[in-house]
């Protein structure tokens, strides 16, 4: 990226700022139903596990990391294990630059090359950033699940995307790299 700002494989010295963007969302926001914000010691074995079999990356910004993307385990099943849930947080303020698309696209890149085939997302709504991000980025709506999490004295819906990361057309490997 220009203009001061860079994307990069996220470690544990990127705890303390990963959790810092994170905390609003939880405290502040249904985005997340996450109750109590993570330490910094625990964003870092949620960077270290993401690491070993999908991808964490971070955006930094005049060298502060700024947001943040990473990759999961959609579910446990082996007949799943080429796709993954995805999900950006950039630090407040931040919506609308550039960053959350910047962000997925590096880590789209790194899911692809250890052999992930399709990315899902899910989205507290309303959350029309958030929405209009995953629609820009060729996620397509898959359902949504209807007064699913209670939070801030509410319930909250969450919509379900996908995008394929690769053509999923032929027969897959047998190990994810």
């Amino acid at each position: 990226m220009s203009g001061g700002q860079l994307i990069r494989d996220a470690s544990a010295r990127d705890a303390d700022a990963c959790a810092a963007i994170y905390a609003p969302y939880v405290t502040g926001t249904a985005i997340t139903f996450e109750s109590d914000p993570p330490s910094p010691a625990q964003m870092a074995e949620r960077i270290a596990a993401a690491a070993r079999e999908h991808a964490w990356v971070v955006l930094e910004a005049d060298g502060r990391v700024v947001g943040y993307a990473y990759g999961g385990p959609y579910k446990s099943r082996a007949a799943y294990r080429w796709s993954c849930e995805v999900s950006v947080y950039l630090e407040r303020g931040r919506r609308r630059t550039g960053g959350g698309r910047a962000l997925y696209d590096a880590l789209f890149s790194r899911l692809a090359a250890r052999g992930f085939r399709t990315a899902v997302a899910g989205m507290t709504l309303p959350n029309e950033a958030s929405v209009g991000l995953h629609r820009a980025l060729g996620f397509e709506p898959v359902g949504t699940y209807r007064r699913i999490g209670w939070k801030h004295g509410a319930w909250h819906d969450v919509a379900w995307t996908q995008r394929p990361i690769t053509p999923n057309t032929d027969e897959p490997p047998d190990d994810l790299r």
